[in-house]
């Protein structure tokens, strides 16, 4: 697809307070400049996970919709949780898959289409953790030590851990905003890669991930006295199943409560006839439009449906942002 950059003509807004280093510069690449004169509907794609390819990932779900609307889809990776959401607002997308932190981050210029499920249930949980033959026992453990998190604005990576850090007794200070005092929370950029630091630095004893990229190398026993990841969630099952000597095994130290998956969402200004067409398409796919069964396993979508929802749905994420003290500012180029 032929590519005419569109960086720097409007006034986009960014989290100013949670972004700290990232710098304005720095905000213009977003994945090459996501423009284009001569494209169909444009679903930008949000990082989350290092090692997963994510536009072949999705492929069956862009088949599916262009199968069901007749519609041309794009798909777009994004280099930033930030960058997936100034893509819609700068009118370089029409869709994109966000962390829940897009539904306050994009209020006023994006709308909630529906929350991602997988294998029936809406609901996902943050964990921390450390190595097996650690000396961590409990949250209190980490004063003073090294944690590993994810995105700066990544809801299960670090805004919900931290925040549980902080309910031990540890004081957090201004983070994301600034260094927590009682420890060190260190950016990894996403859930895979903080998991792999607390694996290959010593200095780093902890790790906050979605238990999505940790549950699979911890014991499932571990997980047997929580009785709301038993039943709600999709990652139980598999827990503990990739322990090998390439993946070593992880103690769990807390796990968080319920959180509401991932959103689907939509610029709010495209106003096209298709749109309602391609937003029922998702709500209505069935698991099998969006992982066939000739999918490599390697390739899989990690969700499977994708249900309605509104911004009221994520009500939790404001108040998390609130007990951060974090806020969205505009923030002119």
């Amino acid at each position: 697809m032929a590519q005419t950059p569109r960086c720097g003509d409007s006034t986009r807004r960014t989290f100013l307070k949670a972004t700290g280093a990232t710098s304005a510069a720095a905000m213009t690449g977003i994945a090459g400049c996501l423009g284009s004169t001569d494209h169909g509907i444009r679903f930008i794609l949000n990082p989350a996970e290092e090692q997963t390819n994510i536009v072949e990932e999705y492929t069956p779900m862009k088949e599916y919709l262009e199968a069901e609307t007749g519609e041309d889809i794009d798909l777009e990776p994004a280099g930033s949780y930030v960058e997936t959401l100034e893509a819609l607002e700068t009118e370089q997308g029409e869709l994109a898959d966000t962390s829940p932190t897009g539904v306050p981050g994009g209020e006023g210029f994006a709308d909630v289409v529906g929350v991602r499920t997988a294998f029936g249930g809406n609901q996902y949980f943050s964990t921390i953790v450390t190595l097996a033959d650690s000396d961590i026992n409990e949250l209190s453990d980490l004063e003073g030590e090294v944690m590993t998190v994810g995105s700066a604005l990544s809801v299960s990576g670090t805004l919900v851990p931290a925040l549980m850090v902080n309910d031990a007794g540890l004081d957090i200070g201004d983070f994301p905003n600034d260094d927590a005092v009682d420890l060190e929370l260190r950016n990894a950029g996403d859930h895979d890669t903080a998991r792999e630091q607390l694996i290959d630095d010593d200095e780093i004893v902890a790790a906050a991930t979605g238990a999505f990229a940790s549950a699979p190398q911890i014991p499932q026993e571990q997980f047997d006295d929580y009785d709301d990841f038993v039943e709600l969630s999709a990652e139980y099952d598999g827990a503990g199943e990739d322990i090998d000597d390439e993946n070593p095994e992880l103690q769990l130290i807390e796990l968080s409560e319920p959180m509401l998956r991932a959103p689907i969402m939509a610029r709010s200004n495209w106003d096209d006839p298709v749109r309602d067409d391609i937003e029922q398409a998702l709500i209505d796919a069935e698991e099998e439009d969006l992982i066939p069964e000739d999918v490599d396993d390697d390739y899989e979508l990690w969700f499977t449906g994708i249900q309605e929802a509104d911004r009221d749905d994520y009500e939790v994420v404001y108040d998390v942002f609130d007990d951060l003290g974090l806020e969205f500012a505009d923030f002119d180029e």
